[in-house]
């Protein structure tokens, strides 16, 4: 941090939230973080209202929203006001995929639970070629 005006550079940035420089230089090129000022060489400066920011983005990702959710939670938030009606559709959907990523995991694993009951115990043959091949799926 750069003491006298209360800047940080990437690297200090990166550290205070637990990330890599790369990242905070990927959201900045992104635009879901804005570099407050340059240095006279050329290197971005983050105020502190920047850490606030990359925790909310770290948290969001947490609850599995894409960048694009994220920065319009962002623009929303940046206005001033509470982002917690777009948050709550947002967050509706992602419960809804999560629900629909568990219907479809669940049927896998039934599926794979049925092909295991369906394989022969001690008794296993030897293997032919050629003989089997696995059930097609019939799209309707």
């Amino acid at each position: 941090m750069d003491s006298a005006e209360g800047m940080m550079r990437v690297a200090a940035l990166a550290r205070a939230v637990g990330v890599k420089p790369d990242t905070i230089r990927f959201y900045d090129r992104v635009g879901l973080l804005s570099a407050s000022g340059r240095t006279t060489t050329n290197h971005r400066r983050y105020d502190n209202t920047a850490v606030d920011r990359l925790q909310f983005i770290q948290g969001a990702q947490r609850l599995g929203l894409r960048l694009a959710d994220i920065r319009q939670l962002l623009d929303v938030r940046d206005t001033g006001e509470c982002p917690c009606g777009s948050a709550a559709s947002l967050l509706t959907q992602r419960l809804a995929d999560i629900d629909a990523e568990i219907a479809k995991l669940t049927r896998l694993r039934e599926d794979l639970s049925r092909f295991v009951e369906r394989i022969p115990a001690d008794d296993c043959p030897d293997p032919t070629p050629g003989t089997w091949r696995p059930r097609k799926e019939v799209s309707v």
